[in-house]
């Protein structure tokens, strides 16, 4: 009888389990066209790689400037 009941618990929260999964895949569904959407708007490579290598640039020119300036 006890393992009846154990097998019927394990069976019982298996359901759950999965029941809990399907809901969240079903809820990830909609996301995913949504996210592939939003791809098409991201910058080009180039120009992020542009802008990074400007802000060290000015970066560098700042150090440097603050750094004459200390000697001075």
């Amino acid at each position: 009888m006890r393992a009846a009941f154990s097998l019927l618990a394990l069976v019982l929260v298996a359901a759950i389990v999965l029941s809990l999964v399907k809901k969240q895949a079903t809820a990830l569904k909609p996301a995913a066209p949504a996210a592939s959407a939003a791809g098409t708007a991201l910058p080009q490579p180039q120009a992020v790689g542009r802008k990074v290598q400007d802000s060290l640039n000015d970066a560098a020119r700042r150090a440097a400037d603050e750094a004459s300036a200390a000697t001075n």
